[in-house]
């Protein structure tokens, strides 16, 4: 890898702490077309592949279940309502943020979320420092298909040789090997070390200020 100038984050997980929303929008779903809730820690399992693969692995049955686009669309519109109710910015992810904006690196957000929570919370959260933000979407391939990082990258004007991805889970892993550029994964997300070794990140960070020695 060249000098990286350009840093892709994924979002859940890895700079924001969203899963009370994302368990409580979850919830809310399930209940009013009477079905159990689901822990926190079932949701946490559940996220990273899109909110249909979430709403899919929360009802019984999955895309099967009659109600399974009625839950699919009531989780949108309430999550929609309530997606900074709980969440906040992992500790030390806004100094790091600052930091690397300061030292004029490039930031984008590349997520499976879609793609209108994803512009809105980074303009909520993060918009000081990043102004290239991608969710899913109907025209373009999710991750872990590389062409939300590629497109991000043009957006930016950079190169996969100076660019790194920073997630949390298996998702994260595989979409930087498809999109040729080195995986940072961190711990403090919704997967840990285990799977991140398994799946072979790059370099495994358990704060944000780590990322800073692996990019010096």
């Amino acid at each position: 890898m060249e000098k990286c100038n350009t840093i892709i984050f994924d979002l859940d997980g890895t700079l924001l702490d969203t899963l009370d929303d994302l368990t409580d929008s979850v919830n809310y779903s399930l209940a009013r077309h009477g079905f159990s809730c689901r822990e926190k820690d079932e949701v946490r399992r559940f996220v990273g592949n899109g909110v249909a693969r979430l709403i899919e692995l929360a009802i019984p049955d999955g895309r099967s279940n009659p109600k399974y686009d009625i839950c699919l669309a009531d989780f949108k519109e309430h999550y929609s309502k309530n997606k900074q109710n709980k969440t906040n910015a992992y500790n030390g992810i806004m100094e790091l943020l600052e930091k690397l904006s300061k030292e004029n690196y490039k930031l984008a957000i590349v997520s499976n979320k879609f793609d209108k929570a994803v512009k809105e919370l980074n303009q909520i959260y993060f918009g000081e420092y990043i102004k290239v933000a991608i969710g899913q979407s109907e025209h373009i391939a999710k991750k872990p298909a590389p062409d939300t990082v590629y497109m991000a990258l043009e957006e930016l004007g950079s190169k996969t040789d100076n660019s790194i991805y920073v997630g949390d889970s298996e998702v994260d892993v595989k979409t930087a090997k498809n999109s040729g550029i080195k995986c940072v994964g961190v711990t403090w997300g919704f997967r840990g070390r285990e799977v991140l070794e398994d799946k072979g990140a790059d370099y495994i960070i358990d704060k944000p200020s780590d990322l800073l020695e692996i990019i010096a």
